[in-house]
């Protein structure tokens, strides 16, 4: 039996979704033939280390390494002195060639243990994961970083990030997977909030002023925002703050965030601008955004336009189709199809990103985009059923009078019951089975499903095929978290 603290030695044999390494405590009573599992943080496959039990359960644990013993081929040093502590990049001690293959394989296993669906009888095409490759490198890619603010034991200012599953501050200004520009900015707050006694957050006793500061950056035009989230109704004492980060390269956008609620989320639902203007541009191919701090874009440029390269691909648009758009947010992908599509109708809950998609649209002079502000699984299916009903209101006017081109039909409604498209970007929960049923009864040729988790898209495609009316034909990843576990994926179904 294996127990808490018991010192094992171990060969990482697989790494969990989480990005923990997994080895096999082999039974000698049995003769191997059945043992017990542990799942042991910072190890790479290949590695055979030694590990402490932490936490145990019935048939399997998990441990902490205390000594490797032998490293794997694919094991690297970090680039981030604090890799470990913090929780962002669980992979940074795996080469990525193998980061890569780790990411790929976990899509092919979700999709054939949940999904059902396998490689090996053909029942869809893996293309080969697109990772960072040259000019660029899977570092300094990500254009938002939040950073929260807290003391060290000392009662010491420190600004940084979480350490996994903890709400401990691991101080690190200069995270090797941001935006270069972020140490500097982030150097100039500290100094600032020194100089003025601005006093860090409390989550323990919900005392002082700034919780988080959020940066953004936008890699095609270098425009720069800094946005503090602040647990106070104003900001005292910024002109000097202001002064130097309007002196920052690219600096346009100046904010603080009202947050006064006892919560883990991070931003509030009102900002104020306090230098410059209340969002930054940027680019994605030739499309323009204006993204404020509450607006939801892609972390990963490079990638980003990669993957809606292949979004447009899958979409196979000539210029006469119709496309749902749903989970759209800001309209990223909503205005990239406009470029090629007839008409393009986009859902997103959040009502300020609908706002930002129609500001994005008259920005790009796009006119043939359409927003609706509500939950995807509500407005399809509501809309699917009321235009359905006045379809059928027509048809029986039309009968009634006997010609049926004498009663005025909506050429929109019919492109917009019966798209030729459907683009579904959700959250990892995935999709809910109404609009799963109603994206079935709209029965478009083509459906391109985006996911990041691969659990829920496997889920949701099982469900999209399991009536034999749409298969799945292809499969393309992309590593947009380098360093992290996290892995995007485009699918794209076909009606049978």
């Amino acid at each position: 039996m294996i127990k808490k603290n018991d010192v094992v030695t171990v060969t990482i044999e697989d790494m969990s979704s989480e990005g923990q390494g997994i080895g096999i405590v082999h039974n000698e009573s049995t003769g191997g033939a059945c043992g017990f599992v542990l799942f042991i943080k910072d190890t790479v496959i290949g590695d055979v280390v030694e590990a402490k039990v932490m936490k145990t359960k019935k048939s399997y644990g998990y441990a902490r390494m205390t000594k490797l013993i032998t490293p794997s081929k694919d094991r690297v040093e970090a680039r981030c002195p604090v890799a470990r502590q913090c929780g962002g990049c669980q992979l940074q001690e795996m080469s990525y060639p193998a980061q890569l293959a780790f990411k790929q394989n976990k899509v092919a296993n979700n999709l054939k243990r949940i999904g059902g669906l396998s490689q090996e009888k053909g029942d869809y095409e893996m293309l080969p994961i697109i990772g960072m490759d040259s000019p660029y490198e899977p570092f300094h890619y990500r254009n938002k970083a939040q950073f929260p603010v807290g003391r060290d034991k000392d009662g010491n200012l420190k600004i940084g990030f979480y350490a996994g599953r903890t709400h401990d501050i691991i101080d690190c200004m200069d995270c090797c997977i941001g935006a270069p520009v972020n140490a500097g900015i982030l150097a100039i707050v500290k100094e600032w909030m020194l100089r003025n006694n601005i006093k860090p957050y409390d989550e323990l006793t919900h005392k002082g002023v700034v919780r988080h500061i959020l940066i953004r950056t936008g890699y095609a035009t270098g425009q720069v925002c800094v946005c503090l989230v602040i647990n106070a109704e104003k900001l005292n004492n910024y002109s000097e703050l202001v002064e130097n980060l309007s002196k920052v390269a690219g600096m346009t956008s100046i904010m603080v965030n009202f947050n006064r609620e006892q919560t883990n989320v991070i931003l509030g639902e009102c900002c104020e601008t306090l230098w410059g203007k209340p969002y930054i541009e940027d680019c994605i191919g030739d499309v323009r955004y204006r993204i404020s701090p509450l607006s939801f874009y892609q972390v990963n440029p490079v990638q980003t336009k990669r993957m809606y390269d292949k979004v447009m691909e899958f979409a196979a648009l000539t210029g006469k189709e119709s496309v749902w758009d749903l989970y759209c947010g800001i309209g990223t992908i909503s205005l990239f199809l406009a470029k090629k599509a007839k008409k393009v109708y986009g859902v997103e809950i959040v009502p300020q990103a609908i706002e930002d998609a129609k500001c994005n649209a008259a920005l790009n002079n796009i006119e043939n985009a359409e927003f609706f502000v509500g939950r995807a699984e509500e407005v399809v299916p509501h809309f699917y059923e009321q235009k359905r009903k006045e379809a059928a209101l027509r048809g029986n006017a039309a009968k009634d009078a006997g010609a049926a081109n004498e009663i005025p039909g909506s050429l929109q409604d019919t492109d917009m019951l019966t798209p030729d498209v459907i683009v579904v970007d959700p959250p990892r929960k995935g999709c809910e089975t109404s609009l799963l049923d109603t994206m079935l009864l709209m029965a478009p040729p083509r459906i391109v499903y985006v996911s990041c988790d691969s659990a829920t898209l496997a889920r949701d495609l099982k469900y999209l095929t399991a009536s034999g009316d749409y298969q799945v034909k292809q499969v393309q990843c992309y590593d947009n978290f380098c360093q992290g576990v996290h892995v995007e994926s485009i699918v794209l179904l076909t009606q049978k």
